[in-house]
């Protein structure tokens, strides 16, 4: 996956007040750790960030920090419920080379056998294991000419070189099945799926925590 360089400051007011005062500059304010490092507060370009945050698992090269560019990747992103805005994200730093686990998209390519049959997807997001530098953007899987029963487990996925399943290799990942089987309420009893986080990513090698400023 290629880097996209964003430009970081370091930023040293914080609270509500000051948050605001970051956006209303177009600037997002930011917290970097990892590898044992002192958290770094940062502030990040909004629309730069909202740019290469469409990228599933973006790795960010943040220039412009006293020790030089760092390497780092989304682990979580606050968006304003109503416009989308993008309010504060953590940064997990990262070295070439490292191991790190993400969640990367399940692709469906291909259409089933035309019939009775439907796909129902368990899975739109898959944990994995991969170099911190070469993160799959997806998992492609093709349903082409699927039959009722027919279904896609874990271990038939298609891996890059070097990356690993982070689930149990027999997890269900999508199968093709009767319509008159999905005839069932949507919401029995009246709850909702909760929204897949958009970046999640964990080095092996440090699980330190961060709070926002």
């Amino acid at each position: 996956m290629p880097e996209v360089k964003i430009a970081a400051e370091t930023r040293d007011e914080f609270g509500k007040g000051a948050a605001r005062r970051t956006r209303r500059e177009g600037r997002v304010p930011a917290v970097l750790y990892g590898h044992g490092t002192e958290t770094r507060h940062l502030t990040l370009p909004g629309h730069d960030l909202m740019r290469a945050l469409r990228t599933s698992n973006a790795l960010l090269r943040l220039e412009g920090l006293k020790n030089g560019s760092e390497i780092a990747l989304p682990k979580a992103v606050q968006r304003d419920p109503l416009t989308g805005i993008i309010e504060h994200v953590d940064l997990i730093l990262v070295r070439r080379g490292e191991k790190v686990t993400i969640e990367v998209p399940v692709r469906v390519t291909g259409e089933i056998a035309p019939g009775d049959g439907m796909l129902n997807q368990q899975l739109v997001q898959i944990p994995l294991e991969a170099e911190a530098t070469n993160i799959p953007q997806g998992i492609d899987v093709d349903v082409d000419g699927m039959e009722i029963g027919q279904a896609v487990h874990a271990s038939d996925l298609r891996l890059p070189p070097g990356v690993t399943l982070q689930v149990e290799p027999e997890t269900l990942v999508l199968a093709v099945i009767a319509r008159s089987t999905a005839e069932q309420p949507e919401e029995e009893a009246g709850e909702e799926v909760p929204e897949a986080p958009e970046a999640v990513a964990e080095s092996a090698a440090d699980s330190e925590g961060a709070q926002a400023g």
